[in-house]
């Protein structure tokens, strides 16, 4: 039973103030399929049959799968600092630290995360609170429309789907335009961003381009030229934003090396299991020139009136809360336990731990290709990449549903991830990191030679 402090007096005299007969008539514009109903649970049971019930459920998770499953979360050994931390009730709130005079543990932490992030994005300023990697995009695709006043970004279809689908999802109430960049389909470098589609996209005069977006690596796992991409927008009077993975950030040009204006990204790999979706954390970076329209927190250190370090809130508008229909972004939820893990992950391997574990996936991917392509199942895009690339496999639906009963989580299959794409039907995307193991990798080179179809070849 919801709670609610009004009586029914309370109510009728709300109702009777504003002029409307019932609860229901506030609702009256929602249509009546799309409106909450009552939830159907089922009746009350003892507690040691629930308890059993919800042990059965449970149950029917799978954690002894052999997985080569990326796609944008990846699994990473997490140092026991970082849960142990995380553990302290003190962080334990999704309370927005507004009064800096008794919140210094929630600020200082906040700080400490812009200030690493900063360092491995090389970005002047970082915010918090962003929901995921997607979202964080969205707001950075928002970002470069209010900083150029125009209404039309540029979205390589190599970013994530789910990315691209939160953009548009952003850009629908404000009737802005997301245009996807085609892909090169053959060649070397099959699988990147068509810079010559790109270039006649920005060259449309009439429709002046706020923001390109492109991703490093991209979601097919290969590297784009980021400082190709971004001359290109900034000659056409357009912002770059860079869609990065942090951990690749230890051994790649981070995005202020190549020129970004903004960065985005999806955190998880900073010491976040994969689970369900989230809650994950979205990474945003930009230079000092668009500090007034990034959104999130901003946390700067200063002193008190007795000399002593604090911490506060810096530059963010109070539109967020009050006046919302002239706000940047309502981003209110903090998310600052997410950001906390990534600080301690970060903090305890340091940055040569970092680069270790990115040189490690990138052997280890180095591993599983030569492994896959013995067993029949060869690259389908020749191009660099880091640690996760996409294998031909004919009828890759079909075989990677006959691994998952071997044992084998053999990434993404592409002819659903990528409907709409008909040269990735016959792709899995596959990832290896430094918990991928030798043994995994031989098991799933052979299991996978003993699931393809007879005959079949990969060409």
């Amino acid at each position: 039973m919801p709670y609610g402090p009004h009586t029914p007096a309370d109510r009728a005299r709300m109702l009777a103030t504003i002029g409307v007969d019932s609860v229901d008539a506030l609702f009256a514009d929602i249509p009546e399929s799309l409106r909450a109903g009552r939830l159907e649970l089922p009746g009350p049971e003892p507690e040691l049959s629930l308890a059993a019930r919800l042990q059965a459920l449970a149950g029917r998770n799978r954690v002894d799968l052999a997985s080569f499953l990326g796609a944008g979360v990846y699994r990473h050994y997490t140092p026991a600092a970082v849960d142990q931390i995380l553990l302290r009730g003190e962080w334990y709130t999704a309370y927005t630290p507004y009064q800096p005079e008794i919140s210094q543990g929630t600020l200082q932490s906040i700080y400490e995360y812009e200030s690493l992030m900063a360092e491995l994005v090389a970005m002047d300023v970082v915010s918090a609170s962003h929901y995921d990697g997607a979202a964080a995009t969205a707001e950075a695709a928002l970002m470069t429309c209010r900083a150029t006043r125009r209404e039309r970004v540029l979205v390589s279809r190599a970013v994530h789907r789910h990315y691209r689908e939160t953009t548009t999802t952003y850009f629908l109430g404000g009737g802005l335009a997301v245009e996807e960049i085609p892909l090169i389909a053959t060649g070397p470098d099959a699988g990147t961003t068509d810079l010559g589609a790109l270039e006649r996209m920005l060259a449309d005069q009439d429709r002046p381009v706020a923001g390109v977006v492109a991703g490093q690596p991209n979601f097919l796992g290969l590297l784009e030229p980021m400082a190709e991409i971004g001359r290109l927008a900034h000659a056409a009077g357009a912002l770059f934003v860079a869609v990065v993975e942090p951990v690749s950030l230890a051994v790649l040009a981070p995005p202020g090396a190549y020129g970004a204006d903004i960065a985005a990204g999806e955190g998880q790999p900073l010491g976040i299991a994969p689970q369900y979706g989230g809650p994950y954390l979205g990474i945003l970076a930009s230079t000092d020139a668009l500090v007034r329209q990034i959104p999130g927190r901003l946390v700067g250190m200063t002193t008190d009136l007795d000399g002593q370090r604090a911490f506060v809130m810096t530059m963010r508008a109070r539109e967020q809360d009050i006046r919302r229909e002239k706000a940047a972004s309502n981003i209110c939820t903090n998310q600052a336990l997410l950001a906390l893990a990534a600080s301690v992950y970060l903090t305890t391997i340091g940055p040569h731990g970092l680069k270790d574990v990115a040189a490690l996936g990138a052997a280890r991917a180095a591993e599983l290709e030569t492994a896959l392509a013995a067993a029949g199942a060869p690259r389908l895009h020749p191009g660099p990449y880091l640690n996760e690339f996409v294998v031909r496999v004919p009828d890759a639906p079909a075989v990677h549903r006959r691994l998952l009963d071997r044992g084998i989580l053999a990434g993404l299959v592409l002819a659903e991830a990528e409907p709409d794409d008909p040269s990735l039907a016959d792709g899995l995307l596959v990832c290896a990191t430094e918990v991928t193991t030798e043994d995994e990798i031989a098991r799933f080179a052979t299991e996978l030679a003993d699931a393809r179809t007879p005959g079949q070849v990969a060409s």
